[in-house]
C-alpha cells in the first residue's frame, strides 16, 4: 500500500473503506472475467460509477477516452465501460458541504477529471471523464472528509435533497437538517434498501408554501409540521408517498398529516420492505413506487406499510438521534450587524444584493446565493470559494436544486465585501433563482440517454435573458426555466413554469433537434402542479417561444394573476396558436444549414450515438449480489493464500460459502440472519432437507463442505489444507449459482 493510502486509511470509516476495498477488488475480477458484467454494472451503479456518452473512442472535450487495455473478449463493444471516460456521481445529503470537502473536490476535479466540479439538481457533485480504474482512490480521497458515492446511482435510495436554507428560512416550521442527516445515515447500506426495482428518491422540506424542497415530486417526501399541544411546540412531519416525475409525472399522496419524528426511520424502513417485495422487478418502465402506490391505492399501500412496521425488529438508530436534537444548530462565524447606507458599494452590488441576497429568519445575517451558470465550475474556483466561506461564514453552505451554493450566516455588513471577492473569482453572477437563472441536465454533452442539447440551449437562453433582464417586467423576472435533453425530467421541466425536454423529428429528409414545450408547472408550494405539453418546435426556434410565451403573459394577464393560473386561464389551443408557426415550415437543408444542428455543436444532428441509459442499471435480486460477494470472498481467500495468510485465506473461504448459502436462502426468506451457526442451519432446512441443492449429477455433495468446515472448524495448519478448502468453496459456490438459477426457473 502506498504512503497516501495509509495516510488516508486512518481517515476513512472502517465501513466505508471495506467497501471501497471491495469495489477495488470487483473491478479486478471484472477485468479477468469472474464477474458478470451484468452485475458489476449494478454494482458500480451503486458505488456512482456511471456510462457517459463520447465519440466512438475519439477525443471529447479534449479528454482522451481510451486509456486502458485489457484481454480480447473482455471488451464488448463501445457500450463498455472498459474502453471510455465515465461520470461518479457524489452525494451530498442535503446540500451540505464544507470548506475542506469542496478543496478535496477541487483537487480531484483537477487531477482526475476535467477541471470541473457539477452541481446536480439533486444537491449531488458530478465528475465527468472519470477512469474506472482511478475510482476507488478518488473515492478513498473523499471518504476521508466524509464523503462517499455509495448508493449515487443504481436501484437503491438516491441522495437525499432537503431546503437549502433549513433552519435560517423565516417561513419554516423547525429545521429540517437533523432528521434528513438521520434518514440519510440509517438507510445508507441498509439491508432493506438493496432488492428495489428501481431508484427510491427522498426530500425533506421545512413549509408548505416554498419549493426548496419539492416534496411532492418524489417517492417519499417529508413536510415539516408544528403543532401546539398545551403550550409546547410538537414536531412531526407530513408524509407524502408516491410522487415522480420522468415519462409521465406523478403527484405524491398524503401517506400521514403528522408522523412523529420517532416514527420517520421505522416507517421509511417500511416503506423500503414493501417497495423490496412488492414493486415491479420485470417491467423497468413500472418499476418506481409511483406505480406500485397507484396500483395498490394509498389506503392499502398505508396498510401494507403501518403491517409492516409491527413485525420491524427494534432499531436503536430510530430514536437515538433525537437525543441530539437539543444540542444541534448552527453557530455564525461573526456576529449580526446591519449594512450601513453611508458605505460605497462596489459597482454591481445593488443588482446582485437584488436577485441574490434574501434576509434570514436571524436578524442581521443574510443568505446568498452563488449562481453557477449550468452548475458549473472550475477547480481553481471551487478552492476560491472554499477560502471565501472559510472567511465570512465558516461551514454554512450548501448546494440546491437549481445548481447552485447558498452561502448562510452572512453578516450584513459583510455583503459589499463578500460580492467583491466573489467577483474576482468569477462567481458573482446575478439573476439567481430568476429566469435567468435556467436549470439543465447534462443533455446530449455527456448523458446516453440526451436527445437534445439541454445544456446548449441553457447557455443560450440565459445569455439572452440576462442581457434584457434590466428591462424585464418584473413578473416575468420571477419565472423559472427549466430544460431536460430527453423525456426522463432530469432538469425538472414539469415543475418550471416554462420547461423543455428533448426529442427529435424530420423535416425535409432529415433529422432535426427539438424540444417540447411544458408551460404551467408549479415551482412553489414543493412542486404543487405540473405543466402541460402544447408541442414540440425546433430547438433553435425555442429562444424566440420563450419570447412569444413571456410577452403574451405580460400583455394578457390580469391583475396580480401569476403564471401558473395565467397559463390554466388561458389554455392549451390558445398558447399553441402563439408558436405554432414555429413548428413547422422548417428552411431547407441548402437554405439553413445550422438549423440541423443543434445548440452548441457543430455537426449535424443524428440519433445514431445514443446510447443505452445506466440511471438504475438491470434489476439485479439481493440473492445475486451475495452470490458475487461470494466469488469475490474466495478469490480473495487465494489471494491471502499467496501471500501464506494461512488463517485470514482459511477464514475467507468458509465466508464465501456461508455468503452463498444466505444468498440462496434470501430466495425465500426476507430476514436473513447474520451469524453463521443460524445460516447453515437454515440451508440445511431449505436446500438440504428438501434436496432443492441436489442436481441430478452432484446429489448436492458439494454441500457437505460447507457442513464439514462448519463442523470441524479451521483447516489453516498448512498450505495444502487451505488451498483444498478454497477449491471446495469454488466449487461449493457453483453449486449455489446453479441452485439458485434452478429456483428461479420454478
Amino acid at each position: 500500500m502506498s504512503s497516501w493510502k495509509k495516510q488516508l486509511a486512518s481517515q476513512i470509516p472502517a465501513d466505508w473503506g471495506k467497501e471501497i476495498d471491495i469495489f477495488e477488488t470487483q473491478i479486478e475480477l471484472r477485468k479477468i472475467g469472474k464477474l458478470d458484467e451484468k452485475i458489476f454494472a449494478e454494482t458500480r451503479l451503486r458505488r456512482g460509477v456511471y456510462g457517459q456518452r463520447y465519440d466512438n473512442g475519439q477525443r471529447h472535450d479534449g479528454v482522451q477516452t481510451q486509456k486502458l487495455s485489457y484481454p480480447s473478449g473482455l471488451l464488448k463493444g463501445p457500450e463498455t465501460v472498459w474502453d471510455a471516460p465515465g461520470m461518479l456521481r457524489i452525494k451530498i445529503p442535503f446540500g451540505g458541504v464544507t470548506p475542506d470537502q469542496l478543496d478535496v473536490l477541487a483537487e480531484v476535479a483537477e487531477e482526475y477529471s476535467n477541471g470541473i466540479l457539477h452541481v446536480t439538481t439533486r444537491q449531488d457533485f458530478q465528475y465527468h471523464y472519470i477512469h474506472i480504474e482511478d475510482t476507488p482512490d478518488i473515492m478513498r480521497r473523499l471518504a476521508a472528509v466524509g464523503i462517499t458515492t455509495r448508493e449515487a446511482c443504481g436501484n437503491s435510495v438516491r441522495n437525499l435533497t432537503a431546503c437549502p436554507k433549513a433552519g435560517v428560512c423565516s417561513g419554516e416550521d423547525f429545521d429540517v437538517t437533523p432528521y434528513a442527516r438521520a434518514l440519510t445515515d440509517f438507510l445508507l447500506g441498509h439491508p432493506d434498501c438493496q432488492d428495489f426495482g428501481r431508484k427510491v428518491k427522498i426530500a425533506f422540506s421545512g413549509c408548505q408554501g416554498e419549493a426548496c424542497g419539492l416534496v411532492m415530486m418524489h417517492d417519499m417526501g417529508a413536510l415539516a409540521v408544528k403543532k401546539t399541544r398545551r403550550g409546547r411546540d410538537i414536531h412531526g412531519f407530513a408524509l407524502y408517498v408516491g410522487g415522480g416525475l420522468g415519462t409521465v409525472p406523478y403527484q405524491a399522496k398524503l401517506f400521514d398529516a403528522f408522523l412523529p419524528p420517532e416514527e420517520l426511520l421505522p416507517i421509511a424502513q417500511s416503506i423500503a420492505r414493501v417497495f423490496g417485495r412488492l414493486g415491479e422487478k420485470k417491467n423497468r418502465a413500472q418499476a418506481r413506487l409511483k406505480f406500485l402506490v397507484a396500483k395498490l391505492g394509498i389506503e392499502e399501500f398505508r396498510r401494507l406499510v403501518w403491517e409492516e412496521r409491527q413485525v420491524l425488529p427494534e432499531d436503536d438508530r430510530w430514536t437515538s438521534y433525537l437525543e441530539q436534537l437539543p444540542a444541534y444548530g448552527e453557530k455564525p462565524l461573526k456576529p449580526p450587524s446591519t449594512l450601513s447606507g453611508e458605505k460605497i458599494l462596489p459597482e454591481g452590488f445593488a443588482e446582485w444584493q437584488r436577485s441574490n441576497v434574501k434576509a434570514q429568519k436571524q436578524p442581521g445575517y443574510a443568505i446568498v446565493t452563488v449562481a453557477l451558470p449550468l452548475g458549473d465550475l472550475s477547480s481553481d474556483q471551487t478552492r476560491k470559494l472554499a477560502d471565501v466561506v472559510r472567511l465570512y461564514v465558516g461551514d454554512s453552505i450548501r448546494t440546491t436544486v437549481e445548481q447552485n451554493f447558498v452561502l448562510r450566516w452572512v453578516s450584513e455588513a459583510d455583503l459589499p465585501d463578500l460580492y467583491a471577492d466573489l467577483l474576482e473569482i468569477g462567481l458573482a453572477d446575478t439573476g439567481a433563482n430568476t429566469i435567468v437563472d435556467v436549470t439543465a441536465c447534462p443533455g446530449t454533452d455527456t448523458c446516453k440517454l440526451g436527445i437534445s442539447a439541454s445544456r446548449g440551449l441553457a447557455e443560450e437562453l440565459r445569455t439572452r435573458l440576462a442581457a434584457k433582464s434590466y428591462e424585464m417586467d418584473e413578473a416575468v423576472r420571477n419565472l423559472r426555466i427549466k430544460v431536460s435533453g430527453c423525456f426522463n425530467s432530469c432538469g425538472q421541466h414539469h415543475v418550471a413554469d416554462i420547461g423543455f425536454f428533448g426529442n427529435s423529428r424530420t423535416l425535409n429528409g432529415y433529422k432535426v433537434p427539438h424540444f417540447q414545450v411544458i408551460l404551467g408547472g408549479q415551482w412553489a408550494e414543493n412542486a404543487g402542479a405540473f405543466g402541460m405539453t402544447i408541442g414540440a418546435v425546433p430547438s433553435k426556434r425555442i429562444p424566440e417561444v420563450v419570447d412569444r410565451i413571456t410577452d403574451h403573459f405580460v400583455h394578457s394577464r390580469k391583475q396580480g394573476e401569476n403564471f401558473c393560473d395565467f397559463i390554466a386561464r388561458i389554455g392549451k389551443k390558445e398558447l399553441r396558436s402563439l408558436i405554432e408557426n414555429l413548428m413547422k415550415n422548417a428552411p431547407s437543408f441548402e437554405e439553413n444549414p445550422d438549423f440541423y444542428r443543434d445548440w452548441g455543436d457543430p455537426r449535424e444532428f443524428t440519433m445514431l450515438d445514443r446510447g443505452i441509459g445506466e440511471c438504475a442499471g438491470e434489476v439485479i435480486s439481493a440473492s445475486q449480489f451475495d452470490l458475487a460477494d461470494a466469488e469475490r470472498e474466495v478469490f480473495e481467500a487465494q489471494l491471502e493464500l499467496e501471500k501464506k495468510n494461512y488463517a485470514q485465506a482459511d477464514e475467507l473461504a468458509y465466508r464465501s460459502m456461508v455468503g452463498a448459502s444466505r444468498a440462496l436462502i434470501k430466495q425465500q426468506y426476507h430476514d436473513v440472519p447474520e451469524r453463521a451457526e443460524i445460516i447453515v442451519e437454515e440451508f440445511t432446512l431449505r436446500f438440504l432437507d428438501t434436496e432443492l441443492f441436489y442436481d441430478k449429477y452432484a446429489r448436492g455433495k458439494f454441500a457437505r463442505y460447507l457442513l464439514q468446515r462448519h463442523q470441524q472448524g479451521p483447516v489453516h495448519a498448512d498450505a495444502d489444507s487451505v488451498h483444498q478448502l478454497i477449491d471446495q468453496a469454488q466449487l461449493f459456490i457453483d453449486a449455489a449459482h446453479a441452485c439458485y438459477a434452478r429456483c428461479a426457473v420454478e
